[in-house]
C-alpha cells in the first residue's frame, strides 16, 4: 500500500541522500582514485567515467548487504512498533544530519568517511527516536555498531599490511633465476616491473570476484551456492585475467615503454603476442607514454611524460618563463579592468605560515587559469568575462550595486556548471 501522506518526508530525505551522495563524490570516491590521478595514470575525465562504471557494479553487486545493515542492523525494525512515519522521518533525519557534517568537513578539508557518518547519525537518531536501549551497540552478528566500528580499528592496520606486501612483492620478489635481484633493485627494473605485471591482475581479479560471490548480493543467489563453487570461480576469474593480461597487457607495454614505439595506437593492444615482433620506428629513443597531469599546463609545456635517453638536453634560455613572467603577463591581461582580483592584492604580503602561502600560490594558479578561459571564443569564455565584468562589489550582498551585479552574472551560471570540468585536465 502506497502511503502518500508521507511524500513529503520523502522528498526531504531524497533531498539530502542525493547531498550525502554528491559528498561521497568528494570523500570516499575521490580517496579511491586520488593514487591512479596523482600518479597521472588517467585524467579527471576518465576517473569519472571509470568512477560511474566501477562505482555502479560496486554498488549493485555487494552494496545490499551495507544497506541491509544501515536499515536494520543499527536500529531494530520492531524499535518503531510498525510507526512508518516515525520510522521514514527517523532515516530522512539522519540523512540529513550525515550529509550536512560531512559537506562541513569536506568544505574545510576535514575528510571523513561518508559511510561511517550516516552510521552515527542513525545511532544518534536511534538514541532520539526510540531510547538507547533500542540501539544495537554490540555486535549483532556482525551489524551492529560494535562490529563497524571494529572494522573502522581495524582497517588502517590491514590496509597498511596489505600496502607492505603489495610493495614487498616488487621489491622482494625473487626472480627466475633464483638470484636475490628484485624488480626494485635491479639495474633496468622497467621489463621486470613489465613481466611480472599479470600477478597483479591475479591477485585484483581473485579478491574482487571473492568480494561478489562470498559477499554479494543476497538476490543473485551466490550464498547459496557450495564453496567448491565459489573457489572455482574466484580463481577461474582470477587466473582468466593472468592469462589475458599476458596475452594482450603485457605485449603492449613492452612493445610502447621498452620498445619505445611512438606509433603503437591503444586498438593495437588487440595483436597480442604479435607485437613482441614489431618493429619500433628508427628515431624511437625515448619512451612516450600519456601524462595525465593534473595541473594547467603553460604554452611551452605540452603535457606529455617522455622517460629522458641518456644526452641531456639544454633548454634555450629564450623558452625559459619564470613564475614572475608568468604573473607580469596576467596582470597585463588584467590591467584592462578597474577591479583587483584577491590573489594580487594579497600577493604583497606573502605570510610566513606555509598553509596561507599555499593557499595564495592555489589563487593565483586559479587566475591564470581563468584568465585563459577568458580568451576563448566559446560560450565559456563568453561566461568567464562576464563574471570578472560584473564582479561583487564592496558591501552586503543585498547593497543594490551587488543585487545588479548578481542579476548580470545569472546567465554565466549554467554554462560555467555545464562545462568549466571540461577544462580542469
Amino acid at each position: 500500500m502506497v502511503m502518500s501522506e508521507y511524500n513529503y518526508i520523502f522528498a526531504f530525505g531524497t533531498m539530502f541522500a542525493l547531498l550525502e551522495g554528491y559528498n561521497n563524490g568528494a570523500n570516499d570516491v575521490a580517496n579511491a582514485w586520488a593514487t591512479s590521478v596523482s600518479s597521472r595514470s588517467v585524467s579527471y575525465r576518465q576517473a569519472m567515467l571509470l568512477c560511474l562504471c566501477f562505482e555502479m557494479t560496486g554498488a549493485l553487486a555487494v552494496g545490499a548487504r551495507t544497506a541491509s545493515t544501515i536499515k536494520n542492523g543499527i536500529i531494530p525494525m520492531e524499535a518503531f512498533n510498525g510507526n512508518a512515519g516515525v520510522q521514514l522521518l527517523a532515516f530522512a533525519c539522519a540523512a540529513a544530519g550525515a550529509s550536512i557534517w560531512v559537506m562541513w568537513c569536506t568544505r574545510h578539508s576535514a575528510h571523513v568517511s561518508s559511510t561511517y557518518s550516516l552510521v552515527s547519525a542513525i545511532a544518534g537518531v536511534g538514541v532520539a527516536a526510540v531510547g538507547a536501549d533500542k540501539v544495537q551497540w554490540g555486535w549483532n552478528g556482525g551489524s551492529g555498531l560494535g562490529a563497524i566500528f571494529a572494522g573502522l580499528a581495524m582497517a588502517p592496520a590491514i590496509a597498511a599490511c596489505f600496502g607492505a606486501i603489495i610493495f614487498m612483492l616488487i621489491k622482494l620478489a625473487t626472480s627466475i633465476a633464483n638470484t636475490t635481484q628484485t624488480v626494485h633493485t635491479r639495474k633496468d627494473p622497467v621489463p621486470w616491473a613489465v613481466f611480472t605485471s599479470p600477478f597483479f591482475f591475479l591477485i585484483a581479479g581473485t579478491i574482487c570476484t571473492l568480494s561478489i560471490v562470498y559477499k554479494g548480493s543476497p538476490k543473485l543467489g551466490l550464498d547459496k551456492k557450495p564453496a567448491s563453487f565459489i573457489v572455482g570461480v574466484t580463481l577461474g576469474v582470477g587466473f582468466g585475467l593472468f592469462v589475458l593480461s599476458g596475452l594482450f597487457f603485457v605485449p603492449y607495454v613492452h612493445c610502447k615503454v621498452i620498445k619505445r614505439d611512438y606509433t603503437l595506437k591503444i586498438w593495437d593492444v588487440w595483436q597480442g603476442p604479435m607485437l613482441f615482433f614489431r618493429e619500433p620506428p628508427v628515431d624511437a629513443v625515448e619512451a612516450r607514454v600519456p601524462n595525465y597531469a593534473v595541473v594547467q599546463h603553460d604554452e611551452e609545456d605540452d603535457g606529455g611524460l617522455h622517460v629522458p635517453s641518456t644526452t641531456a638536453t639544454k633548454i634555450p634560455e629564450g623558452n625559459k618563463t619564470s613564475l614572475v613572467d608568468s604573473d607580469k603577463s596576467v596582470a597585463d591581461e588584467e590591467a584592462q579592468f578597474v577591479k583587483k582580483s584577491p590573489a594580487k592584492s594579497e600577493g604583497n604580503s606573502v605570510p610566513s605560515n606555509p598553509q596561507a602561502h599555499y593557499q595564495l600560490l592555489l589563487k593565483q594558479a586559479e587566475e591564470r587559469h581563468h584568465a585563459e578561459l577568458r580568451k576563448q571564443r566559446g560560450p565559456l569564455g563568453w561566461a568567464m568575462r562576464l563574471l570578472h565584468e560584473n564582479q561583487m562589489g564592496a558591501g552586503s550582498v543585498y547593497e543594490i550595486h551587488n543585487l545588479k551585479a548578481h542579476i548580470r552574472r545569472i546567465p554565466a551560471y549554467p554554462i560555467i556548471a555545464l562545462t568549466y570540468g571540461k577544462y580542469s585536465d
